[in-house]
């Protein structure tokens, strides 16, 4: 873990209701700069809303969030400056190329033209887009379009990157090669990834945040995840799986 006080994401005591339903349920936790955080838990567990809060996507029912040190609330245009964020399916405008996307999002973050050009040389390195960049991205595989979808977080250079199930579809070749790239951005950058995959988490994170029923379960290092048996053990003994009234509870709140 990085020994860095510096706070760059905050939740404190983060909670969202639909209704009489639970999503997030009072989550409090502070990374640092410097670290890689996953979080971890299964399907519908609450990852997402979570994340969305955090990104001021979502409004939090109770509590409160910090990116950088900047309220997401209150604080939203200078705290988007600090933010790069990807959702699962990417914001993704089908109809244009890697390139025309890049430049439109560098114009609406009012980016000045040489920085323009010199950050998109640096996404498109980064991110391999060199053979895609002028195909229409509806017609980009899995791995390129999440690809294109980190350039546009990277864009900006922001310090916090927010990233959710980014591997979800994609095949054990680029999985690794998105990890490499997780690996290299975590030198310079603050990462919370979310993932209901275990190797994921094994693979990349410093620490780990469990959640599940909305409710934050586990803050420690996969190690201590570990502890007692398996990876795979520890999560099915923490997470309750198998409770099919959970599933429905979920189920009927997303409809």
């Amino acid at each position: 873990m990085s020994d860095s006080s510096t706070t760059m994401i905050e939740a404190k005591g983060l909670s969202k209701y639909y209704g009489s339903f639970v999503a997030v349920k009072d989550i409090s936790f502070a990374i640092p700069e410097g670290q890689i955080v996953a979080f971890l838990g299964p399907n519908g567990a609450g990852k997402s809303t979570t994340m969305k809060i955090l990104c001021g996507y979502l409004s939090a029912s109770e509590g409160s969030a910090t990116i950088a040190g900047l309220d997401v609330r209150t604080h939203r245009l200078g705290m988007s400056k600090q933010l790069g964020y990807l959702p699962e399916n990417g914001p993704l405008y089908q109809n244009m190329t890697p390139l025309e996307l890049l430049q439109f999002f560098a114009e609406v973050r009012g980016m000045a033209p040489a920085t323009t050009k010199e950050r998109l040389a640096y996404v498109v390195a980064q991110c391999n887009l060199q053979l895609v960049l002028e195909k229409p991205i509806d017609k980009l595989s899995r791995g390129n379009k999440q690809r294109v979808g980190l350039a546009q977080a990277l864009l900006h250079d922001p310090d916090v990157l927010i990233m959710d199930e980014p591997t979800a579809g994609l095949d054990p070749n680029q999985i690794r090669d998105f990890r490499q790239n997780i690996k290299t951005l975590g030198k310079t950058k603050t990462i919370l990834l979310s993932t209901h995959i275990l190797q994921e988490a094994d693979a990349v994170a410093d620490r780990i945040l469990l959640i599940n029923d909305g409710r934050l379960i586990l803050d420690g290092t996969p190690d201590e995840l570990k502890q007692g048996g398996s990876l795979e053990e520890s999560f099915y003994k923490l997470t309750n799986y198998g409770h099919p009234e959970i599933e429905v509870q979920q189920e009927e709140a997303a409809l």
